[in-house]
């Protein structure tokens, strides 16, 4: 098997890549940017692995793109590159257009080209995942989840290019037949996390005695899943999920950010006592503009239709982040250091 993986040097990319190289013996071709979230460290543990090799590319160079599936002739795409950082939308809304609206297109082109060459078993076989998040519906109240079929209605630049991109795969597999698969996943945690998003924020800037920065009054709901667990489901859905289906994956593990927050505090507690108790340096801030209030995911299709179940509940997930990121200062020191 031949999997090409946009984006594969990023926080889930890369634990896909090392998923499939390793435990699936896949034969992949990472194409990244390796902008500022795209960190080569990551996939250290695959350096000359010959399963593996990287191309340093954008996916919105057209060329590139169709270079890339004919010299490497993939059996399958797994579309995951992306700019994903809510507060960087808000900032910075054109990045997010251009990568994840123009990519995606120049992806989907560039991979249909190459389909429509192959013999008929190929076509058939073939498949491309667009990866995607639960961000598109938009906020949930107290109660009910998010389903693939819950109506989108973004609420960030992040969100609405991906709302855009979704439909983009969506409509290049009912109008030219690309067999198409698509994923919208709850918050992703876990190792290899860049140190901009919530969890890992909150280990680094408790390990340094920095201010744990708490949007709002902290009461925003998200449903946690490890990471292990979302290329797992990933692999399942690129493998056995019916085209022009979407599969909604979540975790079942529901917490408010404050919630969260203390328990990484806790858990460093026991775990670095001097510094304690980290919950000391919870700070309030203002909210986040458009920040939703709950998702939440009902993964009852990818369960009963391929089989897959998360591993991880929050607290043991969480635990072992921790611990990841007490013993790994090689790999965040050069990212918070500015390198």
């Amino acid at each position: 098997m031949r999997i090409l993986v946009t984006g594969g040097a990023g926080f889930i990319g890369s634990a896909l890549v090392r998923f499939l190289v390793a435990e699936a013996g896949a034969e992949v071709l990472t194409v990244d940017r390796l902008t500022y979230a795209g960190h080569l460290p990551s996939l250290k543990a695959l350096e000359g692995v010959p399963g593996h090799r990287l191309l340093r590319a954008d996916i919105c160079d057209a060329d590139a793109m169709r270079q890339a599936f004919a010299a490497f002739r993939p059996d399958r795409v797994m579309h995951l590159a992306a700019e994903s950082h809510v507060d960087r939308s808000v900032a910075a809304a054109g990045d997010f257009i251009q990568t994840n609206v123009v990519g995606t297109y120049t992806l989907l082109q560039a991979a249909r080209g190459y389909w429509e060459t192959l013999p008929e078993a190929g076509r058939r076989a073939f498949r491309f995942l667009h990866v995607s998040t639960d961000e598109v519906y938009g906020s949930l109240g107290p109660d009910g989840l998010f389903r693939e079929d819950t109506p989108y209605d973004p609420s960030s630049p992040y969100s609405a290019s991906k709302a855009a991109s979704d439909h983009l795969a969506m409509a290049w597999h009912r109008t030219y037949g690309l067999p198409v698969v698509l994923s919208n996943c709850s918050n992703n945690y876990g190792p290899f996390q860049h140190p901009e998003k919530l969890i890992p924020l909150v280990i680094l800037n408790a390990i340094a005695g920095k201010p744990l920065p708490v949007y709002g009054d902290g009461l925003n709901v998200r449903d946690w899943l490890y990471v292990e667990d979302h290329v797992r489901a990933l692999d399942a859905i690129a493998s056995r999920g019916v085209p022009g289906r979407a599969y909604a994956v979540g975790g079942r593990n529901e917490r408010r950010n404050i919630d969260v927050v203390r328990r990484v505090c806790a858990i460093l507690d026991r775990l670095r006592p001097d510094g304690a108790p980290h919950d000391r340096l919870i700070r309030h801030v203002a909210d986040r503009p458009g920040h939703d209030a709950r998702y939440a995911i009902d993964a009852s299709r990818i369960e009963s239709e391929l089989d897959w179940r998360a591993r991880e509940d929050f607290d043991s997930g969480i635990e072992k982040t921790v611990r990841w990121y007490l013993d790994n200062r090689w790999w965040w020191q050069p990212i918070r250091g500015g390198e």
